[in-house]
């Protein structure tokens, strides 16, 4: 047990972590509940069964080809897929105070934006890709205004709006039918050798990879063989 422990990468720690986490989150009650029920020795065999669970899923994860990170140093210097899906700069608040009927799309007023430090995030983002000699193809954006502005303070070119990768937030906007038409988008890209760059949000990223990103945190994608790696700016 402890050899698999000891052996375990970075990546596969953190993935395990996650998991552990989530399913303490999903029983919690109960098993509080059980802990003054069952005795050590069992609790301990429990244990044990959830640690060599976790090992069997981090390795069909790892076999897969996911579940696995580059530095942006690493991927200018072979970059992996075609896509890059990045996450709005930091963008504190609530979109239209918690109420979806007050939101606007085109009206920057009824949604969370960048703050000066969102700005300046965005920004260095961008100067990262471009000293790493980073050049994309072509930038899509969520049509929300902290994405569309993270997109045009990258100045990594033309920005391009697409309603796909909008947010599904409150249900504004469908999330099923989004998420298949940017499954489409992506199909059309798999012979595509160029980078394009998709700005977007969160719940659209997480829903494509599975990866958990910060404000401004990317995940590199292979659009052909669905493939993904969490990409760490240094």
């Amino acid at each position: 047990m402890q050899y698999f422990i000891d052996h375990l990468s970075y990546q596969k720690k953190y993935n395990l972590l996650l998991f552990i986490k989530s399913y303490v989150q999903l029983d919690t009650s109960n098993l509080k509940l059980k802990l003054h029920t069952i005795s050590a020795v069992k609790f301990s065999m429990l244990i044990k069964r959830i640690f060599c669970f976790c090992i069997l899923f981090l390795c069909v994860l790892d076999a897969s080809g996911n579940s696995l990170e580059l530095t942006l140093a690493e991927y200018a210097e072979k970059p992996f897929g075609n896509v890059i899906f990045l996450r709005h700069a930091l963008a504190p608040g609530f979109d239209a105070n918690g109420e979806p009927d007050k939101f606007e799309i085109d009206d920057c007023s009824t949604q969370r934006n960048l703050s000066a430090i969102g700005r300046k995030q965005a920004a260095n983002i961008g100067e990262k890709f471009f000293e790493e000699g980073i050049r994309v193809k072509t930038i899509y954006s969520s049509q929300w205004c902290r994405c569309l502005e993270t997109a045009e303070l990258l100045k990594l070119g033309e920005v391009i709006p697409e309603p796909s990768l909008n947010s599904g937030f409150k249900g504004i906007f469908n999330k099923e039918k989004s998420l298949l038409k940017l499954k489409e988008i992506l199909k059309t890209l798999e012979n595509e050798k160029e980078i394009f760059l998709m700005v977007t949000h969160y719940g659209t990223i997480t829903a494509m990879t599975g990866i958990f990103v910060d404000s401004g945190g990317a995940v590199a994608y292979n659009s052909k063989t669905n493939e993904y790696k969490k990409i760490f700016f240094e």
